[in-house]
């Protein structure tokens, strides 16, 4: 089962850690469910997935985060949103990071912009944000996952 233990909340994070120590293994359709046209269905669900081994890699260094606000919006990513943080990953341009910039928590598109790095929002309401060296900045982890409710 995955459970989550807060560990912090900031205006547009509330962090988790993940506890994988129980197992909790789900129905998986034998066959691939198409978003085109309908295909027949399998009458048997013979495979198990366990969450937990298909989303974290490395467990002692993922967290759990839930968004607040809505800068990441054309990205998929939106208010109460749980995102999977890897912080043994190396960023690399182009990835989606919880970053801690001058005392908070955000969640951004690492970018680059006039040969500085740039944190790049997802929302044209929002402008991107130019990490400078009078920066308080550290890239926290990568996003892997991005988990939402459809209702």
């Amino acid at each position: 089962m995955m459970r989550l233990v807060k560990t912090h909340d900031s205006r547009s994070i509330d962090f988790y850690s993940a506890d994988v120590g129980l197992e909790l293994e789900l129905p998986f359709a034998l066959s691939e469910i198409s978003a085109g046209f309908p295909s027949p269905a399998d009458d048997h669900l013979e495979l198990k997935l366990d969450l937990n081994k298909a989303l974290i890699r490395h467990p002692s260094a993922t967290f759990y985060g839930r968004v607040k606000g809505d800068s990441m919006i054309e990205a998929g990513i939106g208010e109460g949103d749980i995102l999977v943080i890897d912080k043994s990953l190396d960023p690399k341009e182009g990835d989606i990071a919880v970053c801690f910039l001058d005392g908070e928590f955000t969640v951004k598109r690492i970018g680059k912009q006039d040969g500085g790095l740039c944190l790049m929002p997802a929302n044209e309401k929002f402008k991107p944000i130019l990490v400078t060296g009078d920066s308080d900045f550290l890239v926290w982890g990568v996003v892997t996952y991005v988990i939402h409710k459809t209702r």
